[in-house]
């Protein structure tokens, strides 16, 4: 497992960061601590959750998964790298949401208990809050930085331009600024190329990409004439909200991944694996989330660390990519 500087930072982390969205739904307790161990084994020192987590989010199950990940973590902190986030909805109240002065604040703290811990190392506004100013939200995460509560602060969800808004707020007013960025990124979704890329790339920002299989669409499990997998992410999905729908359940992206199964497999390469190495290969990515319902499931897809594509492969992967329709609104929505 290769270790990667995080962004201009002193920090290094997996290449691999686990993923923990499905811990407390579909996952329980003791399957999510056979897949931590499993995550450990393979050198993986970087864990992300978030404190709405887990997916699909529901009032009764927020705070879950960072329970599930503080009991695991008790007693090998020093250990780990540890990101989570805040922003989504954890009350009733209308402060219990957003990137107020006041939410985060509150937000921390209860993220510090449920985790079991007394700092968190990356702090991460999930998406952005249209209805606070960017520099009310950097001025309370600079807080928690000085504070000593947090140690690194980042964003996920963010746009070219509010990136770079944020980064240029911090450094006006000389605050703590996001060191990293957490974007969606696949071999179906590369729109971050065009301007966000480029941005972190010239920032020194930290890229942790998240859906590096699509949601489980990239393994070549599921078949448009058929309905999902019971307790499958789209299945689970199904119902409570359209999101992973709307991105990957289209014709072209099931010919896409037919055209890429088609190619990979005489090859006697798994479609999973190659998304995954996919990912690794490209240079502005410092770890790609990599999530789990089983161990056994973690044990097969990391094995793409070791897995090399040529030119060729390489090019079929571009290919499929310049064939999917682009959609009207590149806007990206949070998972």
């Amino acid at each position: 497992m290769k270790l990667k500087r995080l962004g201009r930072t002193g920090l290094k982390v997996s290449e691999i960061c686990l993923g923990t969205m499905t811990f407390g739904m579909q996952a329980d307790e003791a399957t999510a601590f056979a897949i931590m161990d499993k995550a450990a084994e393979a050198g993986i020192n970087f864990i992300d959750t978030a404190d709405v987590y887990p997916v699909p989010v529901t009032p009764e199950t927020v705070g879950r998964t960072e329970e599930i990940v503080g009991k695991w973590l008790k007693n090998r902190r020093e250990d780990f790298i540890l990101a989570t986030k805040c922003r989504g909805t954890m009350g009733p109240r209308p402060w219990d949401e957003g990137l107020s002065r006041k939410h985060i604040l509150q937000a921390v703290e209860a993220s510090l208990k449920r985790l079991q811990t007394d700092y968190i190392d990356l702090y991460q506004t999930h998406s952005p809050d249209p209805d606070t100013p960017i520099d009310e939200t950097l001025r309370a995460l600079d807080d928690l930085v000085h504070q000593g509560k947090v140690r690194y602060i980042g964003c996920s969800n963010y746009q070219a331009w509010q990136l770079a808004k944020a980064l240029w707020v911090s450094d006006k007013y000389g605050l703590a600024r996001f060191d990293t960025v957490q974007p969606r990124y696949n071999l179906l979704f590369r729109q971050i190329e065009y301007e966000l890329l480029p941005l972190c790339r010239e920032e020194e920002i930290g890229v942790i990409t998240y859906n590096p299989l699509a949601g489980g669409f990239l393994t070549g499990k599921y078949r448009r004439d058929a309905p999902p997998a019971a307790g499958s992410r789209f299945d689970i999905m199904q119902g409570r909200s359209p999101l992973y729908h709307q991105r990957y359940w289209q014709e072209a992206q099931f010919t896409a991944v037919e055209t890429l199964r088609a190619f990979f497999e005489p090859r006697g390469k798994s479609l999973a694996q190659v998304a995954l190495a996919w990912v690794l290969h490209q240079p502005d990515v410092t770890s790609a989330i990599l999530g789990a319902t089983r161990p056994e499931q973690l044990e097969e897809t990391l094995k793409a660390v070791h897995l090399q594509l040529d030119q060729e492969e390489l090019e079929v992967c571009d290919a499929v990519w310049y064939s999917l329709p682009r959609p009207r609104d590149p806007s990206i929505a949070v998972r």
